[in-house]
């Protein structure tokens, strides 16, 4: 039997059982892990100590991750095992402690398996720029899974592990979750510790899962949410326990979805198919929320205050990014280049050691950076930044969340290059940022196929109100039957 094909419940409760052992689990995924590693490319580093680690455990654990197998964007720091971003400039960096997260996944009795393949320093939203490789998609190997926590989306709709831990500074958790058919969610802000995570824009930045079901997430956040006197930004322990919550009872709850974005009549002389289907498709999820006793109601917001939402998160983030990069010189942080001078060995630890799209968001973090660029570009994106937050409160005072296609369609081509300018991109592409600029709770889960690749749906709540964005995602997923999915055939004959 295929027990990673399973849901974590389910593997659980068959170690209760004695029907399999947490060793078995953790070879099974083993060996799925190296099978895969040529062809799909999820990982920089396989956990050669797992099976020593699983033999550590204690013998009695209640929790439900006991024994399960799990992958960590390897931009989360791990006591002894490489740590790299999947950058050049760190390829050879061995962090001497646990990021908080990890801590809590050892124990809870989850066993790493390795350390997955992102965007380089989770600067992208592609999988196809960590520096050990392109990280395809296991639906369809010619497109993208999407970023930038590529290889966690990856190792899930892969079946190597039931549960992957990311980070979602844009959207990089819950765009690639959607793209491999899986559930990615990103908590309120400071729901998790951030301590031991590589900061790439700090007032964007989210630790989250990627699973295959809504229940499966809930474990997980169950076991690495609460407060942590290493991380100022976290957030008192709410003492709720998310899987003991999730009883699909939703009736009265009251969603809306922006009709700028949503609306076909929006997307003049639109030819694009895929789009198309995809807002035809996403009133078949409505219906599906009506059905479950949700209303749902469509909503108007300034067009030009969406088209602002790229650009302010570039500017922000771009900003915050050459701060907290600033470290990485070859002298405190990073691989040593030869050079005559001190000067001389940053600048060529720097340029060898990132690749031309990062040295280009550095470039731009700089330049909005400068004092007299400061006001009209940094500032006027913060303002911009506000306004939206306030906008959406204002919403969520009359309505428990937001409702809309995660994705204007299907994983892209790898290669293949966005307008960014057109409304498809500006609008329906990038909406997901609204859940990083207020720190909003914010799930993604799989709704449909268009030409046999995943689409997918994605609900953002109130601040706090975690558990009731998981209920709701849980409600519509019973709804729409496409919890638990693997991406097709690749998991048989293992």
């Amino acid at each position: 039997m295929d027990y990673l094909d399973l849901t974590i419940e389910e593997m659980n409760q068959l170690i209760k059982d004695k029907k399999v052992t947490k060793e078995d689990l953790v070879e099974e995924s083993l060996r799925r892990a190296i099978k895969y590693q040529a062809e799909f490319n999820s990982f920089v580093t396989i956990n050669n100590n797992a099976q020593e680690d699983v033999k550590k455990l204690e013998l009695d654990n209640d929790n439900p991750l006991y024994g399960i197998p799990y992958a960590l964007k390897d931009n989360i720091s791990t006591k002894g095992i490489l740590t790299t971003a999947s950058s050049n400039i760190l390829k050879d960096y061995t962090p001497f402690f646990d990021a908080t997260v990890v801590e809590k996944l050892k124990e809870s009795g989850a066993i790493l398996i390795g350390k997955a393949i992102l965007d380089e320093l989770a600067m992208g939203g592609s999988g196809t720029t960590g520096h050990t490789g392109i990280v395809p998609n296991p639906w369809d190997k010619s497109r993208i899974i999407g970023g930038s926590s590529a290889g966690s989306a990856s190792a899930v709709a892969l079946g190597i592990v039931p549960f992957a831990i990311g980070s979602d500074t844009g959207d990089s958790i819950r765009k690639p979750a959607a793209f491999g058919g899986i559930v990615g969610f990103k908590p309120t802000y400071g729901r998790i510790s951030r301590y031991g995570l590589f900061p790439f824009a700090c007032s964007l930045d989210h630790i989250g899962c990627l699973t295959r079901s809504v229940k499966d997430t809930a474990y997980v956040i169950d076991a690495i949410k609460g407060k942590d006197e290493k991380d100022m930004t976290s957030l008192p322990n709410d003492d709720k326990i998310y899987s003991n919550l999730l009883n699909g009872k939703v009736k009265g709850k009251k969603l809306c979805y922006i009709k700028e974005i949503v609306d076909i009549d929006n997307y003049i002389n639109c030819e694009d198919e895929e789009l198309l289907y995809t807002l035809n498709h996403f009133k078949s999820v409505i219906k599906n929320c009506e059905e479950a006793g949700m209303i749902v109601e469509g909503i108007s917001l300034k067009k030009e205050l969406l088209n602002a939402l790229f650009p302010s998160y570039i500017t922000i983030s771009c900003a915050e990014a050459t701060s907290n990069n600033a470290n990485l010189t070859g002298i405190i942080f990073g691989s040593r280049e030869e050079g005559n001078s001190i000067d001389d060995i940053m600048i060529n630890a720097r340029t060898k050691g990132f690749s031309e799209m990062i040295k280009r968001r550095f470039i731009l973090g700089s330049y909005v950076l400068q004092k007299e660029n400061q006001e009209k570009l940094f500032f006027n994106a913060l303002r911009i930044r506000r306004l939206i937050v306030e906008k959406i409160n204002e919403i969520f005072k009359i309505y428990d969340g937001l409702i809309l296609p995660t994705s204007g369609g299907i994983a892209p081509k790898i290669g293949e290059d966005s307008d960014k300018l057109s409304d498809r991109y500006l609008l329906i592409e990038n909406h997901l940022v609204i859940g990083n600029f207020g720190g909003f709770p914010s799930i993604s889960i799989p709704s449909g196929f268009y030409n046999e690749m995943p689409i997918s749906v994605n609900i953002t709540g109130r601040l706090f109100e975690d558990d009731i964005v998981l209920n709701m995602a849980y409600a519509l997923e019973e709804r729409m039957g496409l919890k638990g999915m693997l991406a097709k055939g690749v998991t048989k004959n293992v």
